[in-house]
C-alpha cells in the first residue's frame, strides 16, 4: 500500500520539530501534525545543558542567534533555606520555549517539513501501515512518532497505562523581571515541591516549580499559595518579592505523571516527554528532548536504508537506545524526589554538599549527559 508520508509526527515541541527537521533534511517526507500556533508558551524549565549543542550546530540551528543565557553555576536549597552550590560540569543556556519552538517551526519550514495544524483524533495500525485521523483529513504513514507531550487526549486514545492514575504533581510556570544572577540556575525546595529559578533570553526569569495538588488545593489561589507555601524558603521569598510579573496569570499543568513510560506502544515510537518525562530535580528534560530526536531519526534512517531491517528491530533498537542514553537520569530523578520529599534528609543532604562540593556534583553528573556525539 503507498502511504502519503514517509514519517508522520504528532506534536510539535521540541522533539517533533527537532526530528521533523533531521529526517527532512535527509530526504524523507515528512509531516508535523500540531494543534497549535507558534509561538506560544509552554510550562518548562527552559534551561537546557550544553551536551545538545554539537547535534544542533550539526543540524544547522545556531542557538546564539536567539542570544541564550549562558549558564553555568547551580544553587541547591532546602525548604528552610540552607544552600549548597556547585559549578556545572558542562553549562547550559537558559532560552523561553516561546522562542525556541517557533525558531525551530521556522527551521522545519525551510527544510520543507510540511506541517498541519489540526488535532489527532484516532490512530491504527494495520498491515504494517499507520493510519492517522485528524478532525479535518485521513493521513497513513509507514511510521510514527509520539511527540505530544506530557499528558494529551492521545495518551487516551492509546489506553496507555500511566494515563489512568491519579497524579498528584501540579506545575506552574511564569516569566518575572527582576535581579537574578544571568549564569545560574537554582533550585529551591519547599514543603510539597520543588521551583527551579534562571534567566532566559532578553533579561527575564522564569519560574517553574511543581507542587503537591494535595497542599495547593488548601489555598484559594496561586499567589496565596506562594505566600504561604514558597516564601518560607527566603531564597525563594526574595526572588518573588523582587521580581515582576510578566504574565496575566501564571500558566498551569496539572495530573504530571512521573510513572514509568514505554518508549514504543502500538508501534509508534515516543521520544521526548511522551517517552519518559524526567523529574524537574534533574532539570535538564529540554536536553533530552532534543536527543531523543536525533536518536529515533537515525534509527528510522538506518530502517529505510535497509529493507531487510524489520519493525520489530527498529523498535527494539530504539527501546535499547532509549535505556541507554536515558534509564540512569530517569532512575536518578525518581530516587532524588523521593529522598527530598524528606525535610530532615533533605536538610542533611545540603549540608554536606555544601561541605563537599564535589558530592553536589556528582549528583549532577547523574542526571546529566555527554556532548553528544555526531556519527
Amino acid at each position: 500500500m503507498k502511504t502519503n508520508w514517509d514519517v508522520l509526527i504528532i506534536g510539535g515541541g521540541l522533539a517533533g520539530l527537532t526530528a521533523a527537521i533531521h529526517l527532512s533534511q535527509k530526504k524523507l517526507k515528512v509531516m508535523l501534525i500540531e494543534k497549535s500556533d507558534y509561538p506560544r508558551h509552554k510550562v518548562c524549565g527552559e534551561y537546557i545543558s550544553n551536551e545538545i549543542l554539537p547535534y544542533l550546530s550539526w543540524l544547522g540551528i545556531d542557538i546564539s542567534q536567539l542570544n541564550p543565557t549562558r549558564i553555568s553555576k547551580f544553587e541547591f536549597s532546602s525548604a528552610d533555606g540552607k544552600n549548597a552550590a556547585a559549578k556545572l560540569p558542562l553549562g547550559g543556556f537558559g532560552i523561553s520555549r516561546y522562542t525556541l519552538d517557533h525558531f525551530l517551526y521556522q527551521k522545519a519550514v525551510a527544510d520543507n517539513v510540511s506541517i498541519l495544524k489540526e488535532t489527532v483524533t484516532h490512530i491504527s495500525f494495520n498491515n504494517d501501515i499507520f493510519t492517522v485521523m485528524t478532525s479535518g483529513q485521513t493521513l497513513t504513514a509507514k511510521i510514527v512518532l509520539g511527540a505530544f507531550g506530557k499528558r494529551s487526549n492521545i495518551d487516551q486514545v492509546l489506553n496507555r497505562d500511566f494515563f489512568t492514575k491519579k497524579s498528584p504533581w501540579l506545575a506552574v510556570k511564569a516569566h518575572y523581571y527582576g535581579n537574578l544572577e544571568n549564569d545560574l540556575v537554582a533550585l529551591h525546595n519547599f514543603k510539597g515541591g520543588y521551583c527551579g529559578v534562571s534567566k532566559v533570553e532578553n533579561d527575564i526569569i522564569n519560574i517553574c516549580y511543581l507542587a503537591d495538588y494535595a497542599t495547593f488545593k488548601q489555598y484559594k489561589n496561586i499567589e496565596d499559595y506562594q505566600q504561604h507555601v514558597l516564601y518560607k524558603n527566603k531564597h525563594l521569598k526574595s526572588v518573588f518579592e523582587n521580581s515582576t510579573l510578566l504574565f496575566d496569570k501564571p500558566l498551569t499543568i496539572s495530573q504530571i505523571s512521573f510513572d514509568k513510560k514505554q518508549a514504543v506502544e502500538n508501534h509508534i515510537l515516543m521520544i521526548g516527554d511522551t517517552a519518559g518525562l524526567i523529574h524537574p530535580l534533574c532539570g535538564n528534560g529540554m536536553a533530552m528532548a532534543i536527543h531523543s530526536a536525533k536518536i529515533v531519526s537515525e534509527l528510522i534512517l538506518d530502517f529505510y536504508a535497509d529493507e531487510t531491517l524489520s519493525r520489530e528491530k527498529l523498535e527494539k533498537n530504539y527501546q535499547k537506545e532509549w535505556k541507554r542514553h536515558f534509564g540512569k537520569r530517569l532512575f536518578m530523578g525518581r530516587i532524588l524526589a523521593r529522598i527530598l520529599t524528606h525535610k530532615n534528609i533533605t536538610n542533611m543532604l545540603v549540608s554536606i554538599t555544601a561541605s563537599f562540593p564535589g558530592l553536589l556534583l556528582a549528583i549532577i553528573k547523574q542526571t546529566h549527559g555527554k556532548p553528544i556525539a555526531i556519527k
